[in-house]
């Protein structure tokens, strides 16, 4: 595989995760507003990010980009768990 493949496959990997951040948090919202009624799977996503950032990224933008997603995940994390927590009460 060329660097060029490899690179676009990391992207798309990282936009995908992005997105996925995105749709959990809006599936944590309905879930505490009680428009559904499964807890959103917030830790096979976590394992899933873990997994991947094992991988070595040589490219400085790319490894940028997913230290960033990473944040996100750990933020929109500690928000969810608020909610929860909120909820509950």
């Amino acid at each position: 595989m060329s660097v060029a493949e490899e690179t676009a496959l990391i992207r798309k990997a990282l936009t995908d995760f992005e997105n996925k951040i995105e749709k959990m948090h809006l599936d944590f919202g309905k879930y505490v507003h009680g428009e559904l009624k499964k807890l959103p799977d917030w830790e096979n996503l976590e394992r899933e990010l873990l997994s991947f950032s094992k991988a070595k990224i040589y490219d400085l933008e790319l490894a940028n980009h997913l230290e960033r997603i990473l944040f996100k995940f750990q933020n929109r994390k500690r928000i969810w768990f608020r909610w929860l927590e909120q909820s509950r009460n």
